[in-house]
């Protein structure tokens, strides 16, 4: 009985962690670069923008970022949150 409780709760985590979106306002480098069409260059450009002009007020405006147009935005937009 035990071992099944203690499965359920990591499977439960484990669903929590995957349905977390990756946050352009607190995110690193590196969780920036776990998203698909973002690489080292766009995810330190994210970081940058965000320190240098505050934190971003909408998702849609990671389009500010240079590199990120509409199109990269649209297909990262359901992983992401501020």
């Amino acid at each position: 009985m035990r071992r099944i409780l203690i499965l359920c709760l990591v499977v439960m985590m484990w669903v929590g962690v995957a349905w977390a979106g990756v946050s352009i306002n607190s995110a690193t480098v590196a969780e920036l670069e776990s998203l698909p069409h973002i690489g080292h260059v766009k995810a330190m450009a994210i970081v940058e923008y965000r320190e240098t002009k505050g934190p971003f007020e909408s998702i849609d405006d990671l389009v500010k970022v240079k590199g990120i147009g509409a199109k990269t935005l649209d297909k990262i937009r359901d992983q992401l949150e501020l």
